[in-house]
């Protein structure tokens, strides 16, 4: 959709652009995918964010029920493309590099009291009417406080970078958590927290509770923002979210923390008594 100035005149594509904090490449974006495909992809969507644990071969058969005519081949090359997998061992569509190292999960057994302690990342698929793009977000694991968030059309490592270096500029972690994926595994990425002196960890892979407040991000961004909306461009999809995150960090409180807000927490977090399913022993 095209911004107009008030007397009705059109602001260039390229300016359009610069003030929603785009590439102007992602302006003109529009996907190579059929239609049906498309399709697929918002119910495994949908799909996904309900049941984080199927793999490819039981959203195959939701589909079939539902009426769709998909096979499991087909439904594993679209997760593929959507970056997405199951968070129990399954078939492994989140490789890592075969040349990054893999670095080891530093969280077994470890009890999570501060903010600012363990900072985690991901990313998912978020859809638009007529194709779909990608939010990466990293959040204080005490606070669930969204420290940084971007959009992508693809899934190269260049949106993580640009996310770690606006959280970098509030503060620094102790820890930093990812899965395998080749982005997190990256030598780009893995060098900006190296120079910082932040401890790498990495989740092993169908770990169910390593993503958890992840998961729960996205499970709210979808239902209370996402699938209530039929986003147009990369920029609308861009200003609502941004509005929605803003939002989720300032004013929905959480019945986990007590039922703070995750700003409340993470800017008072010495006041806060940590008391909740924040303070939980990972890795069991």
């Amino acid at each position: 959709m095209l911004i107009e100035r008030p007397e009705g005149n059109i602001i260039p594509i390229s300016r359009q652009a610069e003030l929603l904090g785009v590439a102007r490449s992602t302006v003109y974006y529009e996907p190579v995918v059929d239609t049906y495909s498309l399709e697929l992809m918002h119910q495994i969507d949908e799909e996904y964010t309900k049941t984080p644990f199927y793999g490819s071969r039981k959203i195959t058969a939701v589909l079939k029920r539902r009426g769709y005519e998909v096979n499991r081949k087909r439904i594993q090359r679209l997760m593929r493309s959507m970056g997405i997998e199951a968070i129990y061992p399954g078939p492994n569509t989140s490789k890592p590099h075969p040349d990054h190292k893999i670095y080891p999960y530093l969280l077994r057994d470890r009890i999570i009291t501060r903010v600012n302690e363990v900072w985690g990342i991901d990313i998912t698929y978020i859809r638009l009417r007529h194709g779909w793009v990608y939010l990466v977000a990293i959040i204080d694991w005490v606070s669930r406080y969204v420290l940084s968030w971007e959009l992508s059309i693809t899934l190269e490592v260049d949106f993580c970078i640009r996310a770690l270096e606006k959280a970098f500029s509030l503060t620094l972690p102790e820890i930093f958590n990812s899965d395998q994926g080749s982005q997190f595994t990256s030598v780009d990425f893995i060098e900006k927290l190296k120079e910082k002196g932040i401890q790498v960890s990495m989740d092993g892979r169908g770990r169910a509770m390593d993503n958890i407040f992840t998961e729960r991000l996205w499970r709210s961004v979808k239902y209370e923002e996402v699938y209530l909306h039929n986003y147009r461009t990369v920029g609308e999809a861009k200003q609502v979210i941004n509005n929605y995150l803003g939002s989720y960090n300032q004013e929905r409180p959480d019945q986990s923390l007590d039922y703070r807000t995750p700003a409340e927490v993470y800017y008072d977090s010495k006041n806060y008594k940590n008391r909740l399913s924040c303070n939980l022993t990972l890795g069991n």
